[in-house]
């Protein structure tokens, strides 16, 4: 009875882990034939930064420091923004002053929430996937169900595996049941690891291309570009933020107004 629970076991663990190492594959390449040599050779606008480092809520975070620090936006530390120039010099901007909705002042996540939806997000997007720099919607969708899938598989065999042992007499080779399900379990548990190590590190937003061009972004060293003096030359620290994400910010106020986030942030 024991080998039934062993094939369930190794059906999980190959089933999951094949489909992750697939999901992870397309999920790494771009379209065929979207991304051209001019695309691949090109230099990233901040918004095109930020969005394949992190995502919609980090193109968010961008535009609201930007305008933060011309004193068009107000970010308090309790996590509330405050517009106070109504006039938007881009779409993004226009946007999020939208997003932040007609009383001219919301908390910062439901910026994020409302933003992320907005359409010049979706068309910065769009362009990034069309040109081969960004991972389509789907693709990372398969990743993140697929890894699920595998804990879900290792968990099973954790189970399954202790299920059998249970049933096997204490007089025969219990040993062996337990180097049986040993082994899907050292699968799923590399498959996890591998995962970690290869994907995480990562920005999922961004194909191999992409990566590519993120990976020539100039950045400020950390003590430079987390300055939270107001210069006129804003440059750097934007960039370091678009790369990096909040943590490139020294300011305490300024990371305490960006640090509340909705529970399904990616960032």
């Amino acid at each position: 009875m024991w080998v039934l629970f062993l094939v369930i076991a190794w059906s999980a663990a190959i089933l999951t882990c094949g489909r992750l190492c697939l999901a992870a594959a397309a999920a790494a390449e771009a379209p065929p034939g979207r991304a051209g040599a001019g695309d691949r050779a090109r230099r990233l606008t901040l918004y095109e930064t930020a969005f394949l480092a992190g995502g919609p809520h980090r193109v968010t975070d961008l535009t609201l420091v930007r305008m933060g620090r011309e004193r068009r936006v107000l970010l308090a530390p309790t996590g509330w923004a405050t517009v106070v120039d109504p006039v938007g010099r881009d779409e993004l901007e226009r946007s999020l002053i939208t997003a932040i909705g007609p009383d001219g002042q919301s908390p910062v996540p439901a910026v994020r929430a409302a933003h992320a939806a907005a359409d010049a997000v979706r068309a910065l997007a769009d362009r990034l996937v069309e040109a081969g720099l960004a991972v389509p919607g789907p693709a990372r969708t398969n990743v993140s169900a697929a890894v699920r899938q595998v804990r879900g598989a290792c968990g099973l065999v954790v189970l399954t595996g202790a299920a059998a042992v249970l049933m096997v007499p204490p007089e025969t080779h219990r040993g062996q049941a337990v180097a049986w399900f040993a082994l899907p379990l050292l699968l799923t548990s590399a498959c996890l690891l591998i995962a970690r190590v290869e994907i995480h590190p990562y920005t999922p937003w961004a194909s191999v291309a992409g990566q590519e061009l993120l990976g020539r972004v100039d950045v400020p060293a950390s003590g430079a570009a987390a300055s939270s003096s107001f210069s006129s030359d804003d440059t750097g620290f934007l960039t370091a933020l678009a790369v990096r994400g909040s943590k490139a910010l020294a300011d305490p106020e300024l990371r305490a107004a960006l640090a509340a986030r909705l529970s399904d942030d990616p960032r």
